[in-house]
C-alpha cells in the first residue's frame, strides 16, 4: 500500500509543489489549506504522515500538532517553517513533533524523513504483533489438560492472575513452573510490561546480586560502567525468581525489602530506588526445611508464599502425555522435512509406561530425539532414546510389588540402574549419558549429588 501523506501549509503555491514532488516518488498526497480542514481530513482519512507549516492564518502547525496528538497519539507529524529558531524546534519536538525542518525544504531531506517514519511505523506494527502472539501463546486460557490435578492447579492460577499477589510455585525440576510463571503474568493486568526470569542457583551471591539489583560503576572490579538489576527493568512488570530456595541468605534480605517497602539500592549505590513489580518464585526445595536449617528466612518465606500453587510431576498426570505429545510433534516437526509424524502403539505405550524423572522437560527431549531419528514418518520403539527402551523391557515381579519396597523406592532403584547403565557405556561421560537416556545433563548431576556422587 501506498503511504499517505497530508500536507498541511495555507500558501497554495508552495502546497501544489510540494504535493507535485512527493507524488512523483510514489506517494499518496492530501492536501490542506488550513488547520480545522487538516483535522477534519484526519478524522476521516488515514494518514500515515503529516508535514505542516509551523506559521499559518488560523493556527499554527503546534496547534495542529496538538489537536492531531489528541486524535491519535501514534501519527507521525514534521513541522516545516521558514523562522526557525532553537525555541520553537524544543517546542515542537516536546509537544510530540518526529522531526523539524527549515524552508526552503530538500525534497530529498523530506523523501528520507518519511521513508524513516515508514519503517518506525513498521517496526512498531511488528512489535505490537509479536507482543500480541507472545501474549496468546502464554496465556492460561492456551493451556490444555486432561488431569484433575492440573485443572486445580489452572483454576488457583486463574484467580490469582489478576492480582498483585506474590506466587510460590513447587514442584519437581521439569514439570513446567517457568511455563506456569509466564501463563499467570500473560492472564494479569501487567501483560503489557516485561516478563523477566531470574535463576538464582545459576549465579554465586555476588553477581546475583548485581543481576537483581543492578551496580554502580565501579562498585566492584570490573564494573565499568552502571548496570540496571532485573528489578529496575522489570518495573511495572513481574519478576520471577526460579530456584528461590537457593538464594543467599544476605540477598534474601534485600529481597525481602522490595517485597516489604518496594525499593533497593544497586550494589555499590547510596541513592535508594523505588520499584513495583510482581514476584512469582519457584523451586523443587522444601522451604520448610531449610527454614528449620537456617538457611531461608521465615519472613520472606511468608512473603512469597500468599498463593501456594503445587504442579504435581508427570508420573501423577499421564492423561497429558498425549497432548503434549502432540504439542511437542508439532513444535519439532517445524525442524525437519518431514510433512508430518506418527508414533507407532508400541513406542507410545512405552511413552505411557514410563515414569519421566525428568518430567515435562524430559518429555520433550525424548519427542525431540525421537523425529530427528525416524527414519521416515512414523517413530518406533527403535527410535526411542535407550532409556525408554530399556524402561519397557523391565520384568515385574509376580504380585507386582516386592514386600516392603514402596513404589518411590522400585522407581528411584529403576533410575539408578538405568543411569548405572548408561554411564557405564559412555565410559563414564555425563553429557553422553544424559543424551543417551534422553534426560537433560542438569537432571543426571541432579539424581547423582542425591545419591551421594553415584547412582550404584
Amino acid at each position: 500500500m501506498k503511504t499517505t501523506v497530508l500536507i498541511v501549509e495555507d500558501e497554495k503555491a508552495q502546497r501544489v509543489v510540494l504535493a507535485g514532488d512527493l507524488k512523483s516518488r510514489g506517494f499518496e498526497v492530501l492536501e490542506a489549506e488550513s488547520v480545522q480542514t487538516a483535522v477534519e481530513m484526519i478524522s476521516s482519512k488515514t494518514v500515515d504522515v503529516v508535514l505542516s507549516d509551523l506559521k499559518m492564518q488560523d493556527a499554527s502547525g503546534i496547534d495542529l500538532l496538538k489537536k492531531l496528538k489528541n486524535i491519535n497519539p501514534e501519527i507521525s507529524v514534521v513541522i516545516m517553517t521558514a523562522y526557525a529558531t532553537v525555541e520553537t524546534a524544543v517546542e515542537a519536538m516536546k509537544v510530540g513533533a518526529y522531526d523539524f525542518i527549515t524552508k526552503p525544504y530538500n525534497l530529498d531531506e523530506i523523501d528520507f524523513i518519511i521513508k524513516r517514519i515508514i519503517e518506525k511505523n513498521n517496526l512498531t506494527s511488528e512489535v505490537k504483533y509479536l507482543r500480541e502472539q507472545l501474549s496468546l501463546q502464554n496465556r492460561l486460557e492456551g493451556m490444555r489438560t486432561n488431569s484433575d490435578k492440573m485443572e486445580r492447579v489452572l483454576d488457583v492460577a486463574s484467580r490469582v492472575s489478576p492480582s498483585k499477589a506474590s506466587v510460590l510455585i513447587i514442584g519437581e525440576s521439569g514439570t513446567g513452573k517457568e511455563v506456569l510463571a509466564r501463563a499467570i503474568h500473560f492472564s494479569g493486568k501487567r501483560k503489557d510490561k516485561m516478563f523477566v526470569a531470574v535463576n538464582c542457583a545459576a549465579l554465586n551471591e555476588n553477581l546475583l546480586e548485581s543481576e537483581l539489583f543492578g551496580h554502580e560503576k565501579g562498585s566492584f572490579t570490573g564494573a565499568e560502567k552502571q548496570h540496571k538489576g532485573r528489578f529496575e527493568i522489570g518495573d511495572g512488570g513481574t519478576v520471577f525468581l526460579d530456584e528461590i530456595g537457593d538464594l543467599p541468605l544476605h540477598t534474601q534480605v534485600k529481597l525481602l525489602r522490595v517485597l516489604q517497602e518496594g525499593e533497593f539500592e544497586r550494589v555499590g549505590g547510596s541513592v535508594t530506588l523505588g520499584v513495583d513489580v510482581r514476584i512469582i518464585a519457584a523451586t523443587n526445595k522444601n522451604i520448610e526445611e531449610l527454614i528449620r536449617e537456617n538457611k531461608f528466612r521465615e519472613d520472606l518465606y511468608y512473603r512469597l508464599n500468599v498463593v501456594n500453587i503445587q504442579i504435581p510431576p508427570l508420573r501423577e498426570r499421564k492423561e497429558d502425555i498425549p497432548l503434549l505429545i502432540d504439542q511437542f510433534a508439532a513444535r519439532y516437526l517445524k525442524e525437519t522435512d518431514k510433512n508430518k509424524i506418527e508414533f507407532s502403539k508400541q513406542a507410545l505405550d512405552l511413552l505411557m509406561k514410563y515414569s519421566y524423572p525428568g518430567n515435562i522437560r524430559e518429555l520433550e527431549n525424548i519427542i525431540h530425539h525421537s523425529i530427528v531419528l525416524a527414519r521416515g514418518e512414523m517413530i518406533t520403539t527403535e527410535d526411542l532414546p535407550l532409556g525408554i527402551k530399556n524402561h519397557g523391557n523391565e520384568t515385574p515381579s509376580k504380585d507386582g510389588c516386592d514386600d516392603g519396597v514402596t513404589l518411590h523406592e522400585k522407581v528411584e532403584n529403576l533410575e539408578k540402574r538405568l543411569i548405572n547403565d548408561a554411564l557405564h557405556k559412555t565410559n563414564g561421560n555425563q553429557s553422553a549419558a544424559a543424551k543417551l537416556l534422553g534426560m537433560s545433563e542438569r537432571n543426571l548431576r541432579y539424581r547423582l549429588e542425591k545419591w551421594g556422587g553415584k547412582a550404584s
